[in-house]
């Protein structure tokens, strides 16, 4: 395989090209949910590592969410506990949620912790039960210690993200009495983007994004709003998996994100792609023109009658967003 040769000129020219979008993205917090196959594959874990410390040094404030099905159920196999689904979700008994707790919260996440550190970079660990990140309550009877998300406290994150490090964020939460559940990766990267108020959400994924026709990669669909999404639904594009993966999409587009990016984590540095360069990678998933505020570029909130509220995202103050 002939490998590409660039001179200096070329090199110099490729980080002018990406200047505008580290001017744009300076300082902005943008939310990656990683898994898929570039979790699973080292060369890609080390690229996906990689292009978030290059963005952190350019002062992005990148925070990584991450889940960890595979290695879940290799260890539970290893344990001979039989991995079982319901409508796509795990379910987990108390002997299960103690399995998932230690591959989470342990291996995995110090894992990542210590391959960003090892590239440069300034990371720290947490999950969403630390500091009472993830509120959550029972899902659902038939799934055991599966939770449904009932509030997000992003102080622990905005913390570490205000004392330069990169957050790592391990999916589980726990209610008001203490007892901890699994939370599905997508959910909680949309809740948590939204409670950031981030300017994107990449959601890395095994496919290039959302196809018109999932046997060929050409129909990409590079662009979406949210009423052309439920379209889509409607007419049967939108189907299978992606059905979930797309409604946590407008879920965090609803709780203010500016937009996501369903994308193929299989293609190195597609991170960088999507955020330094004209060509981006995958679907980027926008709202109508319109913000969850109702309101349209350039126009100013309008003062609250006494007694109102104001959407989550919108007020100055972020600390705690309950649901």
């Amino acid at each position: 395989m002939n490998e590409l040769i660039f001179t200096n000129s070329q090199r110099a020219e490729v980080l002018t090209q990406a200047l505008p979008y580290i001017r744009q993205y300076s300082g902005k917090i943008v939310v990656v949910k990683y898994g898929g196959n570039a979790m699973i594959n080292e060369e890609l874990k080390q690229q996906v590592m990689e292009d978030i410390v290059l963005l952190w040094l350019v002062g992005v404030k990148v925070v990584l969410v991450h889940g960890g099905g595979p290695e879940i159920n290799r260890l539970m196999e290893r344990l001979g506990k039989e991995p079982v689904f319901v409508d796509g979700l795990r379910v987990t008994d108390q002997e299960t949620m103690d399995i998932v707790q230690m591959v989470l919260s342990g291996k995995i996440n110090k894992t990542l912790v210590n391959l960003l550190e090892m590239q440069g970079g300034r990371a720290m660990g947490i999950s969403g039960i630390d500091g009472g990140l993830i509120k959550a309550t029972l899902k659902d009877p038939r799934l055991g210690y599966v939770g449904r998300i009932t509030g997000v406290d992003i102080r622990p994150v905005m913390d570490m993200l205000e004392k330069g490090y990169i957050p790592v964020i391990s999916t589980l939460g726990c209610d008001e009495q203490g007892k901890a559940y699994n939370i599905n990766g997508d959910t909680a990267a949309a809740f948590i983007a939204g409670a950031l108020g981030a300017e994107r959400l990449i959601m890395m994924t095994d496919i290039a994004g959302i196809l018109r026709d999932q046997h060929d990669p050409s129909t990409l669909i590079p662009k979406l709003n949210v009423n052309q999404a439920r379209e889509l639904y409607a007419s049967g594009v939108i189907s299978g998996g992606m059905i979930p993966k797309v409604d946590c999409c407008i879920e965090a587009l609803n709780r203010g994100v500016e937009s996501v990016i369903i994308m193929d984590g299989r293609v190195p540095h597609s991170i960088l792609m999507e955020i330094l360069t004209d060509e981006g990678a995958g679907t980027r998933l926008r709202q109508d023109g319109h913000g969850i505020c109702g309101l349209r570029p350039g126009e100013v909130l309008p003062p609250l009658r006494p007694g109102g509220k104001m959407p989550g995202h919108c007020r100055p103050d972020r600390g705690q967003a309950q649901l």
